[in-house]
């Protein structure tokens, strides 16, 4: 028989429960301050739920009634300046670290409402009615709650997707020499989502100071929580990770309080991160005013068994046993938060003139329609302080360079002036610069600590850099090896990253480069090749770069570590290698949104195109002797290509030939020739001809790659296509 022996992790797993003692121990100050925080949550929630039943909630009601205790529980004690964020159950998390702010920490159930407290209660309110008074203005609604000065980073509605993101700001907290903490807040159901499990293994690899808070409420939206994992315990999955974690009794406020100290602890003093499961139960169904027991999921003695063990009672009846409140000074208590909860909704709410016995939102509070694009992305105002060039004037004082050399010159110099900014992907830190030597020289120079090689986790990893994007202390520069990689981090970079700014109010800055390279003609196959473009133009939020020369990309990228909004910076493998030029005089001009470059000019079609094609589309002009003015697109998302620029030229030539290499499907050219075609229609003497690769993704196959792209000869045959149409030669 083989030999066996059992392994260990070695890591805490711990089960914590209150003692008489612990409750007979604990601050009466504390204790106080938690009663009066559940009360005020219960009040709101209540509120939520029948303005909801009158139909003035647009969208969904996710009740966090009798859950409250492991929110408050976590939180009461939490400075400002830490950090949580949640899932979209999250009003309970959001109005715990609210409160605590604006009372820090101390709340006296004798006077619940102070005018900060009304404040608070009525601000976010409004936010879940979509009112313009809200913490987002009205776009983050009940999912996406955000108060920046309160330290609460925003609710997701995404589920798992704040982890990432709250893993991001532990990486903040950390580097800059704080002892602050984040806790990010998520149910049974995220415990089985891999960015959740990315960020643990990022957490404990680089010992961030984070905790995973679980809020096991047993259910999905029906599933049962057994139903969906073989063991129903859900911290266990910090034995897999190396995470000490605590198991508590969520209705217990006080047991969470105190297993989160303990956790606080390890967390502060730079051990790393934890894991809290609190089994709390939802005493609602998953939307809306009514229980789960009216949908036939769960059972009406199962829910009068935890409405027995109601948080609220449970801090009420151990004060009472040590004389610090009485039954009638608990019902004032509730009172005055009804109160509050009746005088906020007065200031939102008035009698509806068409509609008697009803109720409408104030029309004056709704936000201005106009503001509806308002905040997509910045107004790129950072950059009109900066040195601006344009390489296409320059005719001399030019310095030899290797395409590839220059990328990771112009980091090393932006490296060098502006210690903010950090470089992270896989390998990025080995092989003397990554794969392609785009950061050669600066591991080297700059240590583990801002070159940071990843794990294969390109979800995780690219979430933590958009939380710490969106903390503002750092600006981080990922790198995806292949483009194609970006599907696996997708709700990252376009549910979280791209949408940021817009969905909290318009005015978080989200300072973020995403690296990447086109690698089509290099044999990868399939699943590494594309040509993102297409998919980043279509979506809110990006700014697209795309340079075709060394030159370019030092003004492009310049500016992108400027701008405050994330920036896709394009590269090509076929210029990686090729001999190019930089001015000699210094790489800190940056080239700004809205300046394409004219490579030729011309009177018969404008050729407009990016990267690697614009030398394809020169030597294609020049094999069939057409008359052609070339665009260099450079900037490639709506608020920063130059209309100007292509708009003249449409209105010279009267004829358009978009060129690109990648797949039809994921075209970029397509988008574009849609808004060509509407903005130009009246100057164009044919529809828009565009060169692209086939339907098919590019093959391993040597013939099939080629056949799938596009190179000078497709181009030559576009431009031909193109003078047939004006009836040319």
């Amino acid at each position: 028989m083989p030999k066996t022996r059992r392994q260990e992790t070695g890591v805490d797993w711990i089960e914590l429960s209150t003692t008489p003692a612990d409750w007979k121990a604990a601050d009466p100050a504390l204790l106080g301050s938690m009663l009066t925080q559940l009360h005020l949550i219960r009040a709101f929630e209540e509120t939520v739920l029948e303005l909801a039943g009158e139909g003035l909630v647009h969208g969904p009601a996710h009740s966090s009634i009798g859950q409250e205790g492991g929110a408050v529980g976590s939180i009461i004690s939490m400075r400002s300046t830490d950090a949580v964020n949640g899932s979209h159950r999250g009003h309970h998390q959001f109005l715990a670290k609210a409160l605590t702010h604006v009372s820090d920490g101390t709340l006296d159930p004798e006077n619940p409402v102070t005018p900060a407290v009304q404040e608070v209660l009525q601000r976010t309110l409004a936010e879940i009615l979509g009112l313009a008074q809200g913490y987002c203005r009205g776009r983050g609604g009940s999912m996406h709650l955000q108060w920046f000065e309160a330290g609460a980073l925003g609710t997701n509605a995404i589920v798992g997707g704040g982890a990432p993101m709250a893993t991001g700001n532990a990486w903040a907290q950390k580097h800059s020499g704080t002892s602050d903490i984040t806790v990010n807040y998520f149910g049974d159901g995220a415990s089985q989502i891999g960015s959740v499990l990315e960020s643990m293994n990022l957490a404990a690899a680089w010992k961030l100071p984070v905790c995973f808070f679980i809020e096991n409420n047993l259910y999905a939206v029906s599933t049962h929580a057994s139903e969906a994992t073989a063991d129903p315990r859900f911290s266990v999955r910090g034995q897999g990770f190396g995470i000490p974690s605590w198991r508590v009794d969520g209705m217990d406020p006080l047991a969470v309080h105190l297993a989160m100290k303990q956790a606080e602890e390890r967390m502060r003093a730079g051990d790393g991160p934890a894991i809290i499961e609190a089994e709390v139960y939802r005493f609602f169904h998953q939307n809306g005013p009514y229980p789960g027991s009216a949908f036939g999921y769960r059972t009406k003695e199962e829910e009068a068994h935890w409405r027995a063990r109601d948080p609220l009672e449970r801090v009420a009846t151990e004060m009472t046993a040590r004389n610090l409140i009485d039954a009638d000074r608990v019902a004032a208590l509730r009172a005055a938060v009804q109160d509050a909860m009746r005088a906020a909704t007065a200031e939102l709410l008035e009698d509806d003139p068409e509609n008697a016995g009803k109720r409408r939102i104030r029309p004056e509070l709704w936000p201005d329609p106009g503001f509806v694009n308002v905040g997509v992305r910045g107004d790129a105002s950072e950059l009109e302080t900066l040195q601006v060039a344009e390489p296409t004037d320059r005719s001399d004082g030019w310095r030899e360079v290797k395409f590839v050399d220059a990328v990771a010159e112009v980091m090393d110099r932006r490296m060098e002036q502006d210690e903010r900014i950090i470089v992270m992907g896989e390998d990025v830190h080995r092989l003397n610069g990554g794969t392609n030597g785009a950061t050669k020289g600066l591991a080297k120079k700059y240590g583990g600590d801002r070159i940071i090689g990843t794990p294969i986790s390109e979800n995780g990893f690219f979430g933590l850099a958009g939380g710490l994007a969106l903390d503002g202390r750092f600006r981080p520069v990922v790198e995806f090896m292949y483009p194609d990689f970006m599907w696996v981090a997708a709700d990252q970079v376009f549910n979280q990253v791209g949408k940021a700014r817009h969905m909290f109010g318009g005015d978080n800055p989200v300072p973020l480069v995403l690296r990447t390279k086109v690698a089509m003609g290099s044999g990868y196959g399939s699943q590494h090749l594309m040509d993102p473009a297409g998919i980043f133009a279509t979506n809110p939020g990006w700014r697209i770069v795309a340079p075709s020369s060394a030159a370019d990309y030092v003004g492009l990228m310049n500016a992108a570590l400027a701008l405050q909004d994330p920036v896709l910076v394009i590269e090509h493998v076929d210029l990686y290698g090729t001999a190019d030029k930089v001015p000699d005089d210094g790489l800190d001009y940056v080239i700004p949104p809205g300046t394409a470059a004219i490579r030729r000019s011309g009177n018969d079609v404008t050729v407009i195109s990016y990267l690697s094609m614009v030398a394809h589309s020169l030597e294609a002009i020049e094999q069939t002797g057409i008359d052609a003015e070339l665009i260099d697109l450079r900037w490639l998302d709506r608020a920063s290509i130059d209309w100007d620029t292509i708009g003249d030229s449409i209105k010279k030539t009267n004829n358009v030939l978009i060129v690109e290499q990648g797949a039809q499907g994921t075209s970029y050219g397509a988008w574009l020739a849609d808004e060509l075609q509407r903005r130009y229609f009246d100057w164009l003497d044919q529809p828009i001809e565009r060169v692209t690769g086939g339907e098919a993704s590019p093959s391993i196959s040597k013939v099939l790659e080629r056949a799938a792209i596009a190179r000078t000869e497709e181009v030559v045959a576009g431009l031909e296509k193109v003078r047939r149409g004006w009836g040319g030669e």
